[in-house]
């Protein structure tokens, strides 16, 4: 049995886990991340190590060991599980859920966690389109291209929202532009802005800032991959 974590140990080891993915998970990048001082974060890694949850050196970088690996998806199981039942049951909006699960994923049991998981019928994705990690550790397909990189002409699938801008994400899911949403590319101008339509409905304008944080896949690769949550 491992010894007890606190939640900011363990939203380390999540941090961790989600940066390197990114390739950029150095104690500023964490600290960042986390909100703390990057001091704050050495301190964290340094116990960490001790317990063998990760393998760090002191302007070296830090990796997850197997056990920290499965501590990071253990908590980011719990924080997407805890959205989608968030917002599927209880109506929360998206731009809600990530605060409200980072408050409630260290204290929920693996016997509610299971009893969530059953209820929302297996999602393998959150609200916001990301990917809940099964039970051994097995990530679901996520959404990487990015909508800046469409071109005019195309439709494609919403498949992951960024979460870092709450009134972004109100913003988008006011005009309906959610995961799982088709979008037809109608005109990209000089300047960047994206001109989209939704089926059955008006087109409207997407500014760089906007759309940087939509991913989206070809409608091909959309039906192939797991569904992912209904909003």
């Amino acid at each position: 049995m491992r010894e007890r974590l606190t939640p900011q140990s363990e939203d380390c080891l999540k941090a961790i886990y989600l940066l390197s993915r990114e390739g950029k998970a150095g104690t500023q990048d964490i600290a960042q991340s986390l909100g703390i001082t990057s001091a704050s974060v050495t301190g964290m890694l340094k116990r960490l190590a001790e317990l063998q949850l990760v393998s760090y050196q002191a302007y070296k970088g830090v990796q997850l060991t197997a056990a920290g690996e499965s501590v990071a998806l253990e908590i980011l199981r719990h924080h997407r599980i805890i959205e989608a039942y968030l917002h599927h049951s209880l109506g929360v909006p998206l731009e809600e859920l990530h605060q409200e699960a980072d408050r409630l994923e260290h204290h929920i049991s693996e016997s509610l966690e299971a009893r969530l998981f059953a209820a929302l019928g297996a999602p393998t994705h959150d609200p916001h389109g990301d990917p809940i990690p099964s039970l051994t550790g097995v990530m679901p397909r996520e959404a990487r291209r990015s909508l800046m990189d469409v071109r005019a002409g195309e439709t494609v699938r919403v498949g992951r929202l960024a979460q870092n801008d709450p009134s972004r994400l109100a913003a988008l899911a006011s005009l309906g532009v959610v995961p799982g949403t088709d979008l037809e590319v109608l005109e990209v101008d000089s300047l960047g802005v994206i001109r989209v339509q939704l089926p059955d409905s008006d087109s409207f304008a997407l500014g760089t800032t906007v759309a940087e944080g939509i991913w989206v896949e070809d409608e091909v690769a959309s039906a192939l991959k797991e569904t992912p949550a209904t909003l």
